[in-house]
């Protein structure tokens, strides 16, 4: 069923589409210039405009899709797709390269270092770029085709359909078909981190969809807690500090290098807190008492020792280590955030960067500030934490380093609501993967042979929940991730396709 008249009427105040629903003629929408368009709204093509989404929705209800049409669709689709996809991983690895060749400047030593060459980095560069380019660009066209494929089959109208595949489970289909468009960002490498997140992502839609239905929302109040976003990352601090410090092999390559660098700790320091905490004997104090000395710090360290203090922060008091630490903390996050503040205030917010630009540029940097802070903190308290239990215990072992490293994620607090949430599910999702990672290692989760790419299949099936939440319950997504979709996949589902037609 179509929207009621006066559900029609409050969205858009009586559009040419609606005006056709009521017995008009289709020669009422075709203005002067000979563009179909929304009286209301002035809008010579409101399928572009998300700020008259029920006039838009209306008039594709009415007016089939020419193949031309569809086909222009699917290949804007893509191209968005593309630039979005190629737009981050590029934007990821300029910047890579850039620090790359800074830190080879800046010291002969690090040339000899590195593993690749610079062309050869550039060349990787790209590669991955084109690679997720390719991608999210398949995703997305893959997702429209399929999407018009089922609208062709179930009549290809933009209306209510009494089948349920070309209404109620249309987009969740098109979205798992759309999943295995992940292999083309490499179809030998495992892109686990990646899956998890985009489930991270499909938990919280659904939660949501289960928060306000009246049949499981009971179920699910316990997920309208205020600060849930901060006690999940708390669990995942727990797990992804401890194998910071404990089992490094579990974490993905790219963030274990992100924790070794904002970690502030040499790799021969984690080894002799490991050795200490797993109570086996000591193999590299002389190491670690060498790397010191290069530091200017002359140490003894004491092969009886019950508390890694001493490898934590030298000559240092638990105290001293605490603020030197936070500065040099604070000075290491800066440049993480300033391309995420800047970047959007120079692309995003280019216009209004002229018409207001103190007001935007002073935005972006309190909140490059305030997200380095954060950061800063994070890092630092992990260490705190950690050194307070064992000075009061007096020992060292692995429930210690867990326990002290749960509390560290309470320096989310210091971020804005609204990025809380990101953060703890980009964390949960990276704390699951070490998690099973090292329970199979231990062996209580032998890795299957048969199943390889499980990782796709969980991709498949968290991209059909988003997308089915996309066409069904809009409304429990953000406004910036609606705008997001709507703008790669075309055209918002009509209303019929919505919550706002079940009770029509």
């Amino acid at each position: 069923m179509l929207p009621s008249g006066e559900e029609a009427a409050t969205s858009c105040r009586f559009c040419s589409s609606f005006t056709v629903e009521n017995g008009g003629s289709h020669d009422s929408d075709v203005n002067g210039s000979g563009h179909r368009g929304c009286m209301h709204c002035k809008r010579s093509d409101p399928s572009s405009s998300t700020s008259c989404y029920s006039c838009s929705s209306l008039w594709l209800d009415l007016v089939p899709f020419k193949e031309s049409e569809n086909l222009r669709r699917i290949i804007t689709a893509s191209a968005k797709g593309f630039s979005i996809g190629a737009g981050l991983k590029g934007g990821l690895a300029l910047f890579s390269l850039l620090a790359r060749l800074r830190r080879t400047r800046l010291s002969s030593s690090a040339r000899k270092i590195e593993v690749f060459s610079n062309k050869e980095a550039i060349a990787l560069a790209i590669k991955e770029t084109l690679r997720y380019g390719l991608f999210l660009g398949t995703f997305a066209g893959t997702f429209v085709s399929v999407d018009e494929i089922i609208g062709a089959l179930g009549g290809h109208r933009r209306q209510c359909s009494t089948s349920i595949l070309t209404a109620k489970w249309r987009a969740l289909f098109a979205g798992l078909i759309a999943g295995p468009s992940m292999l083309l960002t490499g179809p030998n490498t495992q892109h686990t981190s990646l899956a998890i997140y985009i489930l991270m992502r499909a938990a919280v839609l659904a939660s949501r969809c289960g928060i306000k239905s009246e049949r499981f929302g009971r179920f699910c109040k316990p997920l309208t807690w205020k600060h849930g976003d901060i006690f999940l990352m708390c669990l995942s601090s727990s797990q992804i500090l401890s194998a910071y410090i404990l089992k490094q092999d579990s974490l993905a390559p790219s963030y274990r290098s992100f924790l070794n660098k904002h970690g502030g700790k040499d790799i021969v320091i984690l080894q002799g807190v490991k050795n200490i905490a797993c109570g086996l004997p000591f193999s590299n104090l002389e190491a670690i008492e060498k790397h010191y000395k290069a530091t200017g710090v002359d140490i003894k360290l004491d092969p009886g020792m019950k508390v890694p203090c001493s490898i934590i922060h030298g000559n240092q008091s638990c105290v001293e280590h605490v603020v030197s630490f936070l500065i040099q903390a604070y000075k290491r996050a800066l440049p993480v955030y300033i391309p995420v503040y800047l970047i959007p205030a120079l692309i995003v917010h280019r216009q209004g960067l002229l018409k207001r630009p103190n007001t935007i540029l002073g935005k972006s940097l309190l909140g490059t500030a305030r997200s380095s802070l954060f950061l800063s903190v994070y890092c630092t308290s992990a260490w705190m934490w950690t050194c307070l239990l064992f000075r009061i215990f007096k020992r060292c072992n692995i429930p210690m380093v867990v326990m002290g490293t749960f509390p560290t994620g309470l320096s989310l607090a210091i971020e804005k609501k609204s990025r809380r949430i990101e953060i703890s599910l980009y964390c949960l999702a990276r704390a699951i993967e070490s998690f099973f990672s090292c329970m199979a290692d231990i062996g209580y989760l032998p890795e299957s042979k048969r199943f390889k790419r499980a990782d796709v299949v969980i991709f498949s099936l968290s991209t059909a929940i988003i997308m089915h939440c996309y066409a069904q319950e809009r409304e429990v997504f953000r406004s910036k991730y609606l705008n997001v979709l709507d703008w790669v996949f075309g055209v918002p589902p009509p209303p019929c396709e919505t919550p706002r037609c079940k009770n029509s």
